[in-house]
């Protein structure tokens, strides 16, 4: 299995995703504004790994901090974090990895800053290998919404390329064929940035998963000649409700797939929940650079002149969610109750 994102030799080292599938070449960032800028321009994408990229980039900026007085040291780490939130807005786990990080500083006031150092790294460390474990509890437990031999439609790249590694949409399909289930799936393409057709498709391709790509535009043809079992999505937010932001274009793909009678479902850590946020209404949206659309492998397709819009996501409400794939269980509607619930540790 591919492996997005390592600390190695006081580096984070991570696939570049912009260049897949034609080229398998690798960034290594030495300073922490190397991992914000690669989180920018989509070296690495995808909310979970997004917060382990988050927290090695702090691990690497703590290092570069000279001083050895403790609170000149957290003034700085602080001032590194601000700069770090900045990266993107809508994937929550970038937030929630940028508080875990605090936190460790926090806690570890009484040790001395070199300790406090290592201990940063060490933390980011854990980091990618519980998101690793997460993964693979959510696919043993998603799995079952899936019956023996399933088409199963999915949007974006929720795998191992999106995670520390496994991935969370992709990791409920592996852990199905795992379980010796028949899984085929159907990958959206996934415009402007194609992470469908250049990663997802790539990606199960590389573990012998059976893959047929489209284009965006395609699902509801296949899905009314009763070609799609079920929708399968990943998440980059998820409000107190269950409203869910996921890549642009997943909103759609469910209001299809309810049209159709199909079961929708997101796949995604506890970690991706924000219960701070009521409902989807109040999560930020990022608007991406024109030129996501109006160009396709840098060559420009769109007339000069003309207005563009690149929202990178969209919000699916609750009420088109069939479940959301945790690694606690399967939460179900009433989504406001279940969800809070989990987040308190009991079963869903």
């Amino acid at each position: 299995m591919v492996k997005t994102i390592e600390w190695k030799n006081n580096q984070v080292v991570m696939i570049d995703q912009r260049k897949l599938p034609q080229q398998e070449t690798y960034v290594l960032c030495s300073d922490y504004r190397q991992v914000i800028r690669a989180i920018k321009e989509m070296v690495i994408r995808g909310a979970p790994a997004i917060g382990i990229a988050a927290a090695m980039g702090l691990a690497l900026g703590a290092q570069k901090i000279r001083t050895l007085d403790f609170e000149t040291f957290k003034s700085r780490f602080d001032r590194i974090c601000g700069e770090m939130s900045q990266a993107r807005p809508t994937a929550v786990n970038l937030f929630w990895a940028i508080q875990r990080m605090k936190k460790v500083v926090e806690e570890k006031a009484l040790q001395n800053v070199v300790t406090l150092k290592k201990n940063l790294i060490r933390e980011a460390r854990t980091m990618l290998s519980e998101d690793i474990e997460t993964n693979k509890r959510m696919g043993r437990q998603g799995q079952r919404v899936l019956p023996k031999k399933a088409t199963v439609l999915t949007h974006c790249n929720a795998g191992a390329l999106a995670t520390g590694g496994y991935g969370t949409a992709l990791g409920v399909i592996r852990a199905a064929r795992e379980a010796g289930k028949t899984i085929q799936v159907v990958a959206d393409e996934t415009r402007p940035f194609l992470q469908g057709a250049r990663l997802t498709a790539w990606e199960l391709a590389k573990d012998h998963i059976p893959v047929t790509l489209i284009t965006d535009n395609m699902a509801g043809y296949l899905m009314g000649k009763g070609m799609i079992d079920a929708v399968i999505v990943g998440a980059d937010r998820i409000a107190a409700n269950g409203d869910t932001a996921n890549k642009i274009g997943t909103y759609s793909v469910a209001i299809l797939a309810k049209e159709h009678g199909i079961p929708f479902y997101v796949a995604a850590p506890l970690s991706t929940i924000d219960a701070q946020i009521k409902s989807g209404e109040a999560i930020p949206i990022e608007e991406r650079a024109e030129r996501e659309v109006t160009h396709l492998g840098g060559k420009k397709v769109a007339a000069s002149g003309i207005s563009v819009l690149n929202p990178a996501f969209d919000v699916t409400p609750h009420s088109y969610i069939s479940g959301i794939l945790t690694e606690k269980g399967i939460l179900r509607a009433p989504y406001s109750q279940s969800i809070a619930r989990a987040l308190k540790g009991n079963k869903p």
